[in-house]
C-alpha cells in the first residue's frame, strides 16, 4: 500500500496566482518501490521551553538506511483543543533550526536518517503545546 501526501495552496494576496495543487507518492531513494517503514504516528506533549529530541535517530528500534528517502511530518496542534497561534515550537535537526511551527502549523521535509541527526522541537516559551509527528523511511 502506498503512503501519499497531497497539499493544496490558494490564496488572494499574490496577483496571478492560480494556485498550487501536488501529491507525491513516497518512494525509496532512486525507484519507484513504496516507502516500507514508519516511526509511527505520536503526539508529544511540552511544557518547557527547551530542547526535546521528537526522534532520536540512533535510537530507532528498526534502523532506518543513511542518507536514503525519508520524510517526517510535524503539526503544532495547540493544547486541549485551542490552537494558539502565538505559541511557537522551532522545529530542528540537532538543534540546528529549520522553522517555527506556531499553533495550527505544519510541515512535511525530507530526512537524511543519519544517526547523529535527531529531529529537535524546541518551544518559544513554557506554555504547554502538543506536537503530533510520523516519520517515514527504508528500513534497512
Amino acid at each position: 500500500m502506498a503512503t501519499t501526501a497531497t497539499i493544496s495552496i490558494s490564496s488572494d494576496i499574490a496577483p496571478g496566482f492560480g494556485g498550487i495543487s501536488e501529491s507525491m507518492t513516497l518512494t525509496q531513494a532512486g525507484n519507484l518501490v513504496d516507502i516500507d517503514s514508519t516511526s509511527g504516528f505520536a503526539i508529544r506533549k511540552l511544557s518547557a521551553d527547551s530542547v526535546v529530541d521528537l526522534v532520536t535517530m540512533a535510537n530507532e528500534l528498526v534502523e532506518p538506511k543513511d542518507s536514503v528517502a525519508a520524510k517526517i511530518y510535524i503539526r503544532n496542534i495547540g493544547y486541549r483543543d485551542v490552537i494558539d497561534k502565538s505559541v511557537g515550537v522551532t522545529i530542528g535537526v540537532n538543534s540546528e533550526p529549520i522553522g517555527l511551527l506556531y499553533g495550527g502549523d505544519w510541515m512535511m521535509m525530507p530526512l537524511t536518517c543519519i544517526d547523529t541527526d535527531d529531529i529537535t522541537a524546541t518551544p518559544a516559551t513554557d506554555d504547554t503545546v502538543v506536537i503530533e509527528y510520523v516519520m517515514f523511511y527504508e528500513e534497512n
